[in-house]
């Protein structure tokens, strides 16, 4: 993978970009009194696209402020004939105003996700460009899908430093007036096949517009076709080549094991000539469950996440670098996890490329609101279509998890509106994937909607050992985790996999610093963590039936100090000794034999593999 396709920051709909990320002019609006431009005294300079709490941002704010502002002058690229200028925003928390040259190009509201502007008629005929961002973020606002964002000063127990405002990249980007809008494949292992869905935009309906798509993996030709356009979009399926040999079949499958990417280019051709050009990639794997397994390319995989908050010291929520990305990846599988649970974030795409090419599985879960009102329902509904549309065709995406331990959703039991809006945020995931399962309610609470079942328990190996043993269908039914029923009234596990989506916590620091640190358990040697972890590790891997797990947690995380890795990811033990305890080679094998025998399973080949 070049360095250049795994820094683009759309990496599936690729053409040539321009950065705008640097120093830009920034003030704080503390009350969100400024409206326009020309009212706002710039006093500040910040680093974008690093958020203005951060130390890489060059500010590192603690106070509540409302809203603020940021400016940049920046060079028009040469536009030929008929070519657009667009100004493209990976994100901005929460609600953005955006002017170029004075006029007004944009309004987004939602934090975690991309917007653009056409800024061609704002940059005509002047000499200098100028854009003005203006970002409103409340931070005792509890309707909007804020994740771990805290709304104290100081971030305490689970909760992190606010982000605030621009937070990932701003680039422009020059294309033709006639062009690929947006991208998006779907992948069929049953059929050998891979969908391709476009649309366009600036076309005519009398254009005479046809679609080439060229794919490739590695040097392998697998497909060169061409498509008439209608009604400005083209939705085909395109038969893959199949030698009918599993071994060569395993070649071309995505898995962990086996993470082959299938390139992409496409031209939008009129008359012959090349109209718009972009380069993209895909991959061939299916996700299903089934008997109450988690299956990848038709075959059980044991899932063994890590909860991943995706925060760095210096930078929050913001990668502080393409290394930093990779290197997280590397450690997560070093040891010996095959997946994250992403932690309410939507993460960087680029962590998502890094992913698809290292055949590392994620779990993309929606950030929560706090309170619950129509308001609160409308900002996750819109947030949630833009992610799954922005991240559907990442074949690292096995999962969708919409609502986390029943935040913003307080009354679930007793409200059947907030019932109804966990349904619905289910619902929307099958309707715009379809192709993935869902989770609903995660942790406790767990309602009809899902297609996994999540359980959050932090209870020691000893415990564990205890509440499992006589299986999960009994703590299903009979247990109460937090003072939370795990089912909701009338509702059965009806052979849903289940997972243990949230466990262990063991937090170890430095002895001066374990006033200042929190976490679900605490121990106080790198032996003590280790023997610790490896214990629970043990415990879970043997209960039966489980379809997975996922620890809390990947690294350290301000105050919270229950990582594997320490903050600046370094492993708190050695590497190999953990690794082992989370694959629990031995244990695994024996659990996962005996419920082959009994229930008459497939054993996993050729198609899947951790």
């Amino acid at each position: 993978m070049s360095a250049e396709v795994a820094n683009h920051p759309r990496p599936q709909l690729r053409r040539p970009w321009t950065s705008l990320d640097g120093r830009w002019s920034f003030a704080w609006d503390r009350d969100a009194g400024w409206r326009s431009p020309s009212e706002v005294r710039f006093d500040a300079e910040i680093e974008v696209p690093f958020a203005p709490e951060t130390a890489a941002g060059g500010l590192g704010a603690v106070e509540p402020w409302r809203a603020c502002w940021y400016r940049r002058s920046f060079e028009a690229p040469a536009l030929g004939d008929g070519e657009r200028l667009l100004l493209h925003f990976g994100a901005v928390d929460h609600d953005a105003t955006v002017w170029v040259n004075g006029a007004l190009v944009a309004h987004h509201e939602g934090g975690w996700t991309p917007f653009s502007a056409d800024v061609t008629e704002a940059v005509a005929g002047a000499a200098s460009h100028e854009i003005v961002v203006r970002a409103v973020d409340d931070p005792l606002d509890m309707e909007l899908p804020r994740g771990k964002q805290d709304w104290r000063e100081q971030p305490h127990m689970i909760w992190y430093p606010r982000t605030t405002g621009i937070w990932q990249r701003v680039w422009l980007e020059v294309v033709p007036a006639v062009r690929i809008e947006t991208l998006h494949w779907r992948p069929s292992v049953a059929d050998w096949a891979l969908g391709v869905e476009v649309r366009l935009d600036g076309w005519e309906r009398d254009d005479d517009l046809q679609l080439s798509v060229t794919l490739r993996a590695g040097d392998r030709l697998l497909a060169r076709d061409r498509y008439g356009v209608i009604d400005g979009e083209v939705t085909r399926t395109i038969a893959l080549p199949d030698a009918g040999i599993f071994s060569e079949r395993d070649e071309l499958l995505w898995s962990p094991r086996s993470p082959t990417l299938i390139d992409a280019e496409l031209e939008l051709l009129r008359g012959g000539e090349v109209v718009d050009r972009v380069a993209s990639y895909s991959a061939l794997r299916s996700v299903a469950v089934d008997r109450g397994r988690f299956l990848l390319n038709d075959q059980p995989l044991p899932l063994r996440l890590v909860l991943d908050q995706g925060t760095w010291p210096d930078s929050g929520l913001t990668p502080p670098s393409l290394e930093a990305i990779e290197r997280d990846v590397e450690l997560t599988q070093a040891l010996g996890f095959n997946g994250v649970r992403k932690h309410q974030k939507i993460e960087d795409p680029r962590f998502l490329r890094v992913a698809d090419e290292r055949g590392l599985l994620v779990w993309e879960e929606l950030p929560s609101a706090y309170r619950f009102s129509n308001r609160a329902a409308g900002l996750l509904t819109r947030t949630w279509t833009e992610a799954i549309e922005r991240d559907r065709s990442h074949p690292c995406i096995v999962a969708w998890l919409p609502v986390n331990e029943s935040w913003g959703v307080p009354s679930l039991p007793a409200s059947p509106r907030q019932r109804a809006l966990v349904t619905a945020l289910c619902a929307l995931a099958r309707t715009l994937d379809g192709d993935r399962p869902t989770l609903g309610n995660d942790g406790w609470e767990l309602s009809a909607d899902g297609d996994l079942l999540g359980i959050h328990d932090y209870g020691e190996a000893d415990l564990l050992a205890s509440r499992y043993a006589d299986g999960l269908d009994r703590v299903l039914e009979q247990e109460t985790l937090s003072r939370r029923r795990l089912l909701l009234d009338g509702v059965t596990r009806a052979g849903r996999p289940v997972v243990l989506s949230e466990f262990g916590g063991i937090a170890f620091t430095p002895a001066d610093e374990e006033a200042a640190t929190w976490g679900y358990d605490r121990v106080r040697d790198a032996g003590a963590f280790v023997a610790r972890y490896a214990g629970l590790l043990e415990q879970v891997h043997a209960i039966e039936g489980l379809a997975g797990f996922c620890y809390t947690q990947l690294t350290d995380t301000h105050q919270e100090a229950n990582g594997l890795l320490t903050a600046e990811r370094e492993p708190k033990g050695p590497l190999a000794a953990l690794a082992a305890a989370t694959r629990g080679d031995r244990v695994a094998r024996e659990v996962n034999a005996a419920a082959t025998r009994r229930e008459g399973a497939v054993p996993p080949s050729p198609h899947g593999g951790a």
